[in-house]
């Protein structure tokens, strides 16, 4: 087995890739490690998203941590951020998550973050999976050491009310869609956006276990642009299945991604003097018309390799405050550790309440065409695809196509079996071209 952890946690098909043996040895490594110094029993958080194999898994891991001596609160079904807010606000030493995220019903996740809510750093999760991958000693309990589990029985007001707090202003006659993706959100998005002064138009906020993330939310956004184009709504906000990313229409029913997303909030951030060193941290796949908004803004762009871990990095060691992803993920580090799509849904229509204009008014960044093409490839391939020489000349004859006009970024997905390959430029039939052909190549070397 290679690497557990990768660029989000521990992800797997549920009870195939990530059994329940494998989540109770994270529960058991994870309060082994987390715990080592203290005098005192250790305290993790656990929260899940709704799907089928969440409740088998957090019993899992919840199983490992109690084996060890720790406690566990367990706040049910929330939101990913929620985990790492609600470590802060109840204490504990550490907090878990399960979730897939943005996958669909059949894979399920193991995220885990540390006593400041933020997630853990590569050396913590090595010395966690060395335990887990190389039968390390774990210090099991018994007796009166065992740990217990309470419920935290007000985790999503608690959370909810942090949200609301983070807003000046109220929401009121706002209409607004909001796609929960059938997951996370679905328990507290309503309570949110009444709590704003809002009128929220929920859809899909019905999880059953498999709908999670099924042709909805912020991975298929279409559905919400014609409910709010066809509803006559002033705007629409999509999470994912753990409300960790959002994405917005406007009420013309134009989908608004996170770069977007982030041009809005920066300007407005820069204007009242809340946007440290004018900074703003994406990633190499941030549209490169947000370069050009920043050059044209006076405003600083930083970008990271892909995944919101390593924005955050470069946001906490630099200290930047507001970054984020093209996905959705977006960070405003003045109100939370990590990406959360419903608190930047609720910065973003504050925004336009505030300044009493509509969001398709707001969207003042230019796009430069980008596609993607997926190429599903098993897990050694993924590995593979780093010495092949083959993909690196097709790659780079790529970029001598595209040339100063476009732009060519291909990865491994850091959370599924996939090859990515991006392609940007100005002349979308040529983009669409050169994403073909290298994507052609990398079928025929790995796929």
């Amino acid at each position: 087995m290679g690497r557990l952890f990768g660029t989000d946690g521990v992800r797997g098909v549920a009870n195939t890739e990530l059994t329940c043996e494998l989540a109770l040895s994270i529960g058991r490594a994870a309060a082994e490690v987390l715990s080592r110094g203290m005098r005192r029993r250790p305290v993790f958080v656990v929260g899940a998203d709704p799907r089928i194999s969440s409740d088998m898994l957090a019993a899992a891991v919840t199983a490992g941590l109690c084996s060890v001596g720790a406690d566990v609160i367990s706040l049910g079904t929330v939101p990913t951020p929620a985990v790492a807010f609600l470590v802060g606000k109840y204490k504990a030493d550490a907090g878990v998550m399960i979730s897939a995220s943005h996958n669909s019903s059949e894979y399920n996740g193991i995220k885990i973050f540390s006593g400041d809510g933020y997630k853990l750093p590569d050396a913590l999760e090595d010395q966690i999976e060395a335990i887990v991958l190389d039968g390390g000693k774990c210090s099991f309990k018994s007796g009166t050491g065992v740990g217990k589990t309470k419920y935290g029985k007000e985790s999503v007001n608690d959370y909810v009310e942090h949200l609301r707090s983070s807003v000046p202003n109220s929401l009121d006659g706002l209409r607004v869609g909001v796609d929960c993706a059938n997951g996370s959100a679905s328990v507290t998005a309503k309570k949110l956006f009444e709590a704003l002064g809002a009128e929220p138009y929920i859809i899909n906020g019905e999880p059953d276990g498999e709908n999670i993330n099924v042709n909805c939310g912020s991975t298929h956004i279409e559905g919400l642009a014609a409910y709010v184009r066809d509803n006559g709504l002033d705007a629409g906000v999509a999470f994912d299945g753990d409300a960790d990313r959002c994405l917005c229409v406007d009420e013309k029913g134009n989908v608004i991604d996170g770069d977007e997303i982030m041009a809005i909030c920066a300007t407005d951030l820069a204007q009242r003097g809340k946007l440290r060193r004018r900074t703003v941290v994406g990633t190499v796949l941030t549209n490169f018309g947000f370069e050009k908004f920043c050059e044209e803004n006076d405003l600083k762009f930083v970008a990271t390799k892909v995944g919101d871990r390593f924005v955050l990095e470069e946001m906490l060691l630099n200290e930047y405050d507001f970054g984020g992803e093209q996905s959705g993920h977006i960070i405003f580090r003045d109100f939370a550790t990590t990406g959360d799509g419903q608190l930047t849904a609720i910065q973003l229509l504050s925004l336009m309440k505030r300044k009493n204009r509509k969001l398709s008014e707001m969207a003042m960044m230019k796009k430069y065409p980008q596609v993607m093409r997926n190429i599903r490839v098993s897990q050694e391939a993924k590995v593979l695809y780093y010495t092949n020489q083959n993909i690196k000349n097709a790659v780079e004859a790529g970029k001598r196509t595209l040339g100063s006009e476009g732009r060519v970024v291909v990865r491994p997905s850091g959370t599924e079996p996939l090859i990515r390959v991006m392609t940007e430029g100005l002349d979308i039939n040529l983009i669409d071209r050169v994403a073909d052909e290298i994507a052609e190549v990398i079928t025929a070397e790995l796929g």
